[in-house]
């Protein structure tokens, strides 16, 4: 049997904690870096250790920012009364790129879901609370996945804001543009008709 040098089994473990990376991948992964770019595996060691090193989360919105407040909350440009709160900011750029939001956001850093432990505390919806009660935002627009855990988290949010005087509202769902609905599942389909507008 082949000894494997400690360091590189550390390389290989550790590229197993990207998401969808198991044992085989990462093996993949840490061969080629070391075998056929050396130069990507060092420029990808600086990256991570610099982006470790300076960023953090936004005070405002609890987004990704090298500063105390991100661009975004930063920017006189954007209507402060319009609060979308979305899972991760990964969530947020992808809002950003539609191009039709020009609100602010709340990055939840996860969602709620009880049978993992993950409780209102762990995604912080305390300092939803206080940035909703702040006397600026008049509408919540809830952005959160169409999952199982998503929708919780809507359903809680909704809930824990119900009553505040402010005006409540879910991304709508249904067939993405482009789609075709022979090609669309039937909870999509079914969700598109329930969600229907009037022309």
């Amino acid at each position: 049997m082949i000894n494997t040098p400690s360091s590189l089994e550390a390389l290989i473990e550790a590229l197993r904690c990207l998401p969808g990376v198991g044992p085989k991948s990462a093996q993949r992964m840490a061969y080629h870096l070391l075998q056929h770019d050396r130069d990507g595996a060092q420029a990808l060691c600086e990256s991570l250790g610099k982006a470790l090193g300076s960023i953090r989360r936004c005070v405002k919105c609890n987004s990704f920012t090298e500063d105390e407040t991100c661009v975004l909350c930063s920017s006189p440009r954007r209507d402060a009364s319009l609060l979308a709160v979305v899972e991760t900011p990964a969530d947020l750029l992808m809002m950003e790129q539609t191009l039709a939001f020009s609100g602010m956001y709340l990055v939840l850093m996860g969602r709620l879901a009880p049978l993992a432990g993950i409780g209102p505390k762990d995604v912080g919806l305390d300092r939803l609370l206080a940035r909703v009660t702040d006397g600026v935002v008049r509408e919540v627009i809830l952005a959160t996945n169409f999952t199982n855990e998503g929708e919780a988290t809507a359903h809680y949010i909704g809930e824990m804001l119900r009553g505040r005087g402010i005006k409540l509202s879910r991304i709508a769902r249904g067939v993405p543009v482009g789609g075709e609905l022979e090609y669309v599942d039937s909870g999509t389909l079914a969700q598109a008709v329930v969600e229907r507008r009037l022309l």
